[in-house]
């Protein structure tokens, strides 16, 4: 076969050498031509061919594409997860019910995924006592 042909061939077509298609009746004409002027020639008669393949996307549109009806990758969820835990620790060390050693604390145990979701964080903080209720403080 014809293979520094197609290697011309796909350079000028700018695609890979699997999209050129040569005509098998006109293979010995093919196979005499040497340059890339000869085979722009050949090109012009209709003897090669460029195949239609797929139709590639930009990189972004295809990731798109992709994950339109999938499932999220695990670092969104990661960062969805610890951004929702990061905004109601401030919420609790706005509202004063968490001291600011134990915020500092508990924000280094959200980095390092100790926590599930806000509920269990919640309920865990709950627990160790580290969530004051301010109704009880109000009353003594």
């Amino acid at each position: 076969m014809s293979s520094f042909q197609k290697k011309l061939a796909s350079k000028i077509f700018k695609v890979g050498i699997d999209k050129i298609f040569i005509e098998s009746s006109k293979l010995k004409e093919v196979e005499k031509a040497v340059t890339r002027k000869d085979i722009k020639n050949l090109i012009k008669k209709g003897y090669i061919k460029k195949k239609i393949g797929k139709i590639k996307f930009p990189y972004k549109k295809r990731i798109k594409r992709v994950k339109k009806g999938s499932s999220v990758d695990k670092k969104t969820i990661w960062v969805r997860n610890v951004r929702a835990l990061r905004k109601y620790l401030k919420e609790l060390a706005e509202s004063g019910k968490i001291e600011k050693k134990d915020y500092k604390k508990v924000y280094k145990w959200i980095k390092g995924g100790m926590f599930r979701s806000r509920a269990h964080m919640r309920i865990f903080l709950e627990q160790r006592g580290i969530i004051k209720n301010v109704e009880e403080e109000k009353r003594i």
